[in-house]
């Protein structure tokens, strides 16, 4: 049995990435929370293994080597789990470039788009004194709309994201398509969107990542915790 990765973590969409991955993966985990309403991702033996005070982060005792190795960024800790356990990077390298491809547009594209719908769309009228812009309101929503176009549209012809096979793309993308209502989004007209979150949502490893620590989640909903993470640092 390799030793347990430590997995630095909330329930966030970007959380559950890495959850989902470890539990698809059978890799034993600890699970070392970092309350970001509480302000954790700042405390300087965090800022050891994330500069950028962003979780998720891991640290792996069984690293290149052998050695102990730290990871930042979630994209990065999900293609570094795939290599290490050769597992969901997609077949031979056309299926890896698929792969690498749908991982980079959520990297780059939906998780950054969807982030700020959620924080126009809901946090920010309510902050005091309320924020309420019709047009970051609009931008948002629509560009993340868009994107769930594009995926709908890939989805077509696929059965998962970047092919017929399930990956660290599906595991990337899924947590932040899941929200998909409080981005103010509809699957009317999304079939195959909505088939592929079902798909993706029955899988037991998806159920158990999302499940860790699920009830913390309503700790960053009160103004003390949104002044932590939407203020200056």
């Amino acid at each position: 049995m390799p030793a347990p990765i430590d997995l630095y973590y909330w329930p966030t969409p970007n959380g559950w990435k890495i959850s989902i991955a470890l539990e698809e993966m059978s890799l034993p985990y600890e699970v070392k929370l970092i309350n970001i309403g509480a302000g954790d991702q700042f405390a300087p033996d965090f800022l050891k293994i994330a500069p950028n005070n962003r979780m998720p982060a891991i640290i792996d005792p069984e690293g290149p080597d052998g050695a102990p190795i730290s990871i930042f960024e979630s994209g990065a800790i999900l293609q570094y789990l795939a290599r290490k356990t050769g597992q969901f990077t997609g077949p031979g390298e056309r299926g890896r470039i698929a792969v690498d491809q749908w991982l980079m547009w959520q990297m780059g594209g939906l998780g950054p788009m969807a982030g700020q719908a959620h924080h126009f769309l809901k946090y920010a009228p309510a902050m005091d004194p309320p924020q309420d812009l019709p047009y970051a309101k609009d931008r948002y929503r629509t560009e993340t709309g868009r994107l769930y176009g594009v995926l709908d549209r890939q989805l077509a012809e696929n059965e998962y994201v970047a092919g017929d096979f399930y990956s660290i793309a599906d595991m990337a993308i899924w947590p932040w398509a899941t929200l998909w209502e409080g981005q103010q989004q509809t699957l009317e007209d999304k079939p195959n969107l909505a088939r592929w979150l079902k798909l993706v949502g029955d899988r037991p490893a998806v159920q158990a990542g999302k499940a860790v620590a699920e009830e913390k989640r309503s700790a960053t909903q009160d103004k003390k915790a949104q002044e932590v993470l939407f203020g200056k640092r």
